[in-house]
């Protein structure tokens, strides 16, 4: 099959919410009653923020893991980005309550993973391979002519102008132990709603110029809170800043979809 033939998927937030993950994975098509790849030679991308906030961030992380294998297995593919969730949550792992050089108060990764919904659990049960994995995932991609990033922020082009220096920069920080360069990592992650506004436009244009793609896609940003509604009412992607921006983040953690979309996403089919 054609890659330009191959059905391409883009998987918001999921924040420990397995079942609802394999729910909707399951209503797409793409994972069977057993848990398994369904999806053929189909592409998926996962946008980040598999932890926190939810009860199973590590069954998260291990579906996802094991979808990796079984997708190539079958001729297609899954991949993830990071996301601000899981630098938070290598940043408790790596560094713990060790304080951030900073003139703005008292910072660690402890104190901001328990104030973001940090869960125990997954802390204890992350493993060496977890670790290694996450750490090696990119921060930004393309997929169907898409820009694909976790964080609704320009602050992605702090680390370079295209896609491999941008995904080697934070890969290199990663590797090391400079907990300022991680406490950046984060907090450039956090920032978002870069193309709201009627300036959103000509951002998201910037954006595109900079790295590529005719259309962004983010998660990070819970669809019901740019719109101004209740999660339960979120039905759909949100797609945004004259077409050109495309939110995915339906907010399952407090009530809303778990959002498995397909791209290109047409908003009246």
């Amino acid at each position: 099959m054609d890659d330009r033939e191959r059905p391409t998927y883009v998987v918001g937030d999921v924040h420990g919410h397995r079942e609802e993950l394999a729910t909707a994975l399951r209503a797409a098509g793409l994972l069977d009653d057993d848990d398994r790849w369904a999806g053929g030679e189909s592409r998926v991308w996962f946008l980040g923020d598999f932890v926190d906030r939810g009860p199973d961030g590590i069954g998260v992380i291990n579906l996802v893991m094991d979808l990796v294998d079984q997708a190539a297995d079958a001729g297609g593919s899954v991949d993830t980005l990071l996301g601000n969730h899981e630098i938070l949550m290598l940043g408790m792992y790596a560094f713990g309550d060790t304080a951030v050089p900073s003139d703005f108060g008292v910072r660690s990764f402890a104190r901001s993973w328990l104030l973001n919904g940090g869960r125990p659990d997954d802390i204890k049960g992350l493993t060496d391979r977890h670790l290694e994995w996450l750490s090696t995932r990119p921060v930004i991609a393309h997929a169907e002519d898409h820009l694909l990033m976790h964080s609704d922020t320009t602050e992605y082009l702090e680390w370079g102008d295209d896609e491999k220096s941008i995904n080697d920069a934070v890969r290199e920080i990663l590797a090391d132990d400079d907990l300022t360069e991680w406490w950046e990592i984060w907090r450039r992650m956090t920032t978002r709603y870069a193309f709201r506004g009627p300036d959103g436009p000509e951002v998201a244009d910037l954006m595109l110029q900079r790295l590529g793609g005719t259309r962004i896609v983010h998660g990070h940003s819970v669809i019901a809170d740019q719109m101004g509604v209740a999660p339960e009412e979120i039905t759909k992607p949100l797609l945004y800043a004259g077409g050109k921006v495309l939110g995915v983040d339906g907010g399952v953690f407090v009530g809303g979809p778990m959002l498995v979309v397909s791209l290109p996403y047409d908003e009246d089919e």
